[in-house]
């Protein structure tokens, strides 16, 4: 029996549509609506708290909180936490492998435009 994604994609084919397979490809940890502006701001700074991105990104704690954990149980995303003075100071940052991941889902996007606008 075919995988069901191969089925998909050769239907696509010959209806001489887009092809799915790398919309299946894409990283369903970075893709989600909440983890993608957190990956992309980290991906432009070294490190940002999480006082800057709660407040970039207009999340409240809790989900923001969730959305980091994901990223950093799938080794995209390092947490420290530290004290600054007598505060606490959150900070987060993308790890190599949260780069490359990051990287690779760029790439495979910029392949389903590229796509997409061939098939116009």
């Amino acid at each position: 029996m075919q995988p069901r994604w191969s089925r998909s994609h050769q239907l696509a084919k010959d209806r001489g549509a887009v092809n799915t397979k790398p919309f299946l490809q894409l990283d369903r940890v970075i893709h989600e609506k909440g983890r993608l502006p957190i990956v992309s701001l980290l991906a432009a700074s070294p490190e940002l708290s999480f006082t800057e991105l709660r407040d970039t990104l207009k999340m409240t704690d809790g989900n923001l909180s969730r959305h980091i954990k994901t990223l950093q149980e799938a080794g995209f995303v390092s947490v420290t936490k530290l004290f600054q003075g007598s505060r606490p100071l959150t900070t987060c940052a993308l790890t190599p492998a949260g780069r490359k991941a990051f990287t690779a889902y760029i790439d495979l996007l910029e392949e389903i435009v590229g796509e997409a606008r061939r098939n116009r």
